[in-house]
């Protein structure tokens, strides 16, 4: 199981090829060898057991109760029956003809309908083949009429009652006989429209029921033309008109109110019953055919159209017509089928395995197959590696640019594949060193410079142009930078009330208004006649370009901030620059050998004290007697 369409849709390959692109022979044998060693082997599964066929699968149907998958293909011409339950192969039958398709009449496998390409119906049963008819006309598809028990065979050629029209056979299974087929117009009067052997013979190609809904039966021709038949009338209730190209491809939505065809040329039309003209018109893009249309539900109630030709799988949104999601498998579809209520989708094709593809935004995967919810839980936070990560593709101008054009054919070195040649990475690193030896250094500037450019557009994530007062716009879009997604309509940017302030030009926001200074002290404007003294320093910031100023201006001109002594012993008060002070050894910048602050220094030397003759006390002034005196301060002259 890898992830195959890493997009904002996840596809997951659950059995098949794991790639749009065919792997070499000799890679996929190397992988073989070495899978046990990998650690992508741990999801590497087999989803049902030989799920596959020695040559092409031609057709692929889920039963009604999920629990059997029918799957027809060659060669030799059989088909395979798989229990979901075992997640293995039941059993497989061989047939005489190659099986063009078939339909399972019972809610599982043990009544099915096969329609072969030598011209015969077969019926199975878990037994065998139950009972083998032949019809008059090829057939070209199946359809059930579940109420009636009938069989509807559309057919190629015109019927041998000289109307010119086609016919769709009607078996009923219930009497075991044919009754009167419908006919359906296939261009009888054009005279290059022969009988079923010719060339550009009129048929039907395409039959679909609403069985579950109003019940019509609904017959694409070749002539581009949808008739439809009501069971109960037995006869034609309506045509649609002409499309472009043979009607390839029919299918009913749920409600049975919408239809979907698709045509010989890729177009994808769907119709409302109630009007003839088309809701929704779309194009596959490959010229390519559709074979088959699906209609499908999301879990949130979206509704979904598939469509199918022979070399991509597209889904659309049915509302809306954009493209969904697609798949593209690495070979030939030949069939589509949707397991019912799930995001699991089952291809038969030309290649040898068939595939499974399982989308998780489409629904969760079949009861039988749960575990593939957990896997895909574990897998998102995988790291994602890509198929050729230890093979470089090398065409034959770069290998002459890297002087390996001598090993072609020489050495198994370099493995032709397609157009070029296949290089294990080391060896390609080490010769491009020998060609480049500067490489490295290259390289290095390289990721420099994405890593200065990856800066530089984190720094302005959101940007806003209008007419007046461009920097308040950036300056409220600024403070969205933390924020993972810039809002360019937050605050008054989106409010209409304020859309003046940003279009007219009398709300314009001067810069050199006293006003603003004072709300904006660090705000420079450039070019403004007068300037506020924090602006006009040495360190003047760099948005005042030295253009500004004359050439013949003096640095003495400027304005400077000087410092004033705080003493002054006598004479004249001189005062110097801040910075040439602060470069001078004064006394402030002598170093202390203690602790000491202050100009001066008092020091208590100790003295010898005389015993039993106390100090004198100092006499107290009765006048002053109470309070403190300024004269005996230590401090005070300091």
């Amino acid at each position: 199981m890898k992830l195959s369409n890493p997009g904002q849709v996840p596809i997951y390959t659950v059995s098949g090829p794991s790639t749009a692109r065919p792997l070499p022979d000799w890679l996929s044998r190397r992988r073989n060898r070495s899978a046990k060693h990998d650690p992508e082997a741990v999801n590497t599964f087999d989803l049902l057991q030989e799920f596959e066929f020695e040559e092409a699968s031609n057709c692929v149907r889920v039963s009604e109760d999920g629990n059997w998958v029918m799957s027809s293909g060659t060669y030799k011409p059989q088909f395979h029956v798989h229990s979901t339950q075992e997640l293995s192969l039941s059993f497989s039958r061989h047939t005489k003809s190659e099986n063009t398709t078939f339909l399972m009449l019972s809610q599982d496998y043990t009544k099915s309908i096969h329609l072969q390409s030598d011209r015969s119906i077969e019926f199975h049963t878990p037994m065998g083949c139950h009972y083998e008819v032949r019809l008059p006309r090829f057939g070209r598809d199946l359809a059930y009429l579940r109420q009636s028990t009938e069989v509807l065979v559309p057919s190629v050629g015109l019927s041998s009652d000289g109307s010119g029209l086609g016919e769709v056979f009607r078996l009923d299974l219930e009497r075991g006989q044919f009754l009167r087929p419908w006919q359906v117009d296939v261009g009888g009067d054009d005279p290059n429209s022969g009988l079923q052997g010719g060339v550009n013979a009129g048929c039907v190609n395409v039959a679909a029921v609403a069985e579950s809904t109003h019940g019509l039966c609904t017959f694409g021709t070749s002539i581009g033309t949808v008739e439809f038949f009501d069971p109960r009338s037995k006869g034609r209730v309506a045509v649609l008109g002409s499309q472009d190209g043979e009607v390839t491809a029919l299918d009913y939505s749920k409600d049975g109110l919408s239809l979907a065809l698709g045509t010989s040329t890729g177009q994808i039309l769907v119709f409302d019953l109630r009007n003839p003209r088309p809701l929704l018109k779309k194009d596959q893009g490959m010229g390519l055919a559709i074979k088959n249309l699906i209609h499908l539900n999301t879990p949130t109630g979206d509704r979904k159209l598939l469509s199918a030709d022979k070399r991509i799988i597209k889904i659309w949104d049915e509302q809306s017509g954009d493209l969904w999601t697609s798949i593209e498998p690495m070979v030939d579809i030949n069939f589509v089928t949707h397991c019912p209520d799930s995001g699991m989708i089952m291809t038969a094709n030309e290649g040898k395995q068939m595939h499974s593809f399982f989308i998780p935004d489409l629904g969760l995967a079949p009861r039988w197959c749960h575990f593939l919810d957990n896997l895909v839980h574990e897998m998102e936070t995988e790291t994602r590696t890509e198929t050729y990560d230890e093979y470089k593709f090398l065409t034959v101008p770069e290998l002459k640019a890297l002087n390996l054009a001598h090993l072609i054919g020489k050495t198994s070195v370099l493995r032709p594949y397609m157009h070029g040649y296949f290089v294990n990475s080391k060896f390609y690193d080490q010769a491009r060193l020998i060609a480049n030896p500067y490489i490295w250094e290259e390289e290095r500037a390289k990721r420099v410079k994405e890593r200065v450019e990856k800066e530089r557009a984190s720094r302005i994530r959101g940007v806003k142009k209008v007419k007046v007062n461009q920097k308040l716009a950036d300056k409220i879009i600024k403070r969205q930078e933390n924020r993972e997604t810039v809002d360019v309509k937050a605050g008054i940017l989106g409010d209409d009330r304020f859309g003046k302030i940003f279009e007219d030009e009398a709300f314009k926001v001067d810069e050199t208004s006293h006003e603003f200074r004072a709300l904006n002290p660090s705000t420079i404007v450039k070019g403004a006649d007068g300037y506020m003294p924090h602006d006009l320093g040495n360190d003047a910031p760099s948005e005042v370009d030295s253009d500004d100023t004359s050439d013949d201006e003096k640095p003495s001109d400027k304005v400077v901030m000087q410092v004033s002594s705080s003493k002054a012993q006598g004479g004249q008060t001189k005062d110097t620059a801040f910075g040439s002070r602060s470069q001078k050894n004064t006394r402030a910048t002598k170093p202390r050998s203690g602790d000491l602050v202050g100009e001066k220094q008092v020091t208590f030397v100790p003295q010898s004290k005389k015993k039993g003759k106390p100090e004198p006390d100092a006499p107290v002034d009765k006048h002053y007697e109470g309070r403190r005196s300024a004269s005996t301060n230590t401090f005070r002259r300091i």
